[in-house]
């Protein structure tokens, strides 16, 4: 695991590059796009052992913080999705550079994924297969619930709760959207959250692609469902785990959920 520092002056971005191990190296390269704020810190964990799986199953592999988040030069408000894209085709770059792999996948997990989505259908960009984890569909929905969670969560971290924060969320639309478990959103990102529909990730062509969602996830199996009857070479994959992503770790929450870790480094080794 080697730490580095790859972009343009401008924007230099932090990684961790995963040499793969072993005497027979595969020909497959693996970048890891993560989510936004507090879903990043409550994935990290789950990310590190899956990049160390598939570095020993000799394939390299690049996880990275985008500009302004983790270890990345920049502050929460200088984050925003266009930039964001930018940054994993920066990335991918970069792996390939490394690497030199003549296949490259690209796994990310929900905003993470979307944004896999976006910067995959950039003309001129490598990539052989997504891996996309409840990517982020709706971001109006999005920013809602994470402003329910946000409320909750100042909750359960108080002894005397106001109940004042509850009634704000419900009565005023303006209350708690510009920050999400101390992670900032900056107006443009939630203008651009907000904008955000199944219309803007249309998955790309050519690209075998695997979306991974709860059985019950219906909106993201029917958006599925209408990519593959558009031609994509795209498929449904259903996976019940015990990872929620808006929370701390609690019992029966882990950290690194073993049935989820087992299922997507199968996909990711195929």
């Amino acid at each position: 695991m080697k730490p580095l520092l790859f972009g343009p002056p401008s924007r230099r971005l932090f990684g961790l590059y995963h040499a793969p191990e072993g005497s027979k190296p595969s020909d497959t390269a693996v970048l890891l796009c993560a989510p936004m704020g507090h879903e990043a810190l409550r994935s990290h964990r789950f990310y590190r052992v899956l990049a160390i799986r598939l570095a020993r199953r000799g394939m390299a592999v690049l996880r990275f913080d985008s500009h302004g988040a983790g270890d990345s030069p920049g502050a929460d408000e200088d984050g925003e999705l266009e930039g964001w894209r930018a940054d994993v085709g920066e990335a991918a770059r970069e792996l390939h550079a490394r690497s030199g792999a003549k296949r490259v996948i690209w796994f990310g997990a929900r905003l993470g994924a979307s944004l896999a989505v976006q910067a995959a259908s950039v003309p001129g960009t490598q990539v052989d297969k997504l891996v996309l984890w409840e990517p982020v569909l709706d971001g109006a929905a999005y920013l809602q619930a994470l402003r329910e969670r946000h409320v909750k969560e100042l909750e359960w971290s108080h002894a005397l709760p106001d109940a004042g924060w509850r009634r704000a969320m419900l009565r005023d639309p303006d209350a708690f959207i510009d920050e999400a478990f101390g992670f900032a959103i900056s107006p443009l990102l939630r203008r651009q959250l907000l904008a955000l529909t199944l219309a803007d990730l249309v998955l790309p062509s050519g690209v075998e692609i695997v979306v991974v969602a709860k059985p019950d996830d219906r909106a993201t199996q029917g958006w599925v469902a209408q990519q593959a009857a558009a031609g994509r070479h795209a498929r449904w994959l259903a996976l019940a785990h015990s990872l929620i992503w808006t929370s701390n770790p609690f019992p029966n929450n882990a950290m690194v959920p073993a049935d989820a870790l087992q299922q997507i480094a199968g996909e990711l080794s195929e």
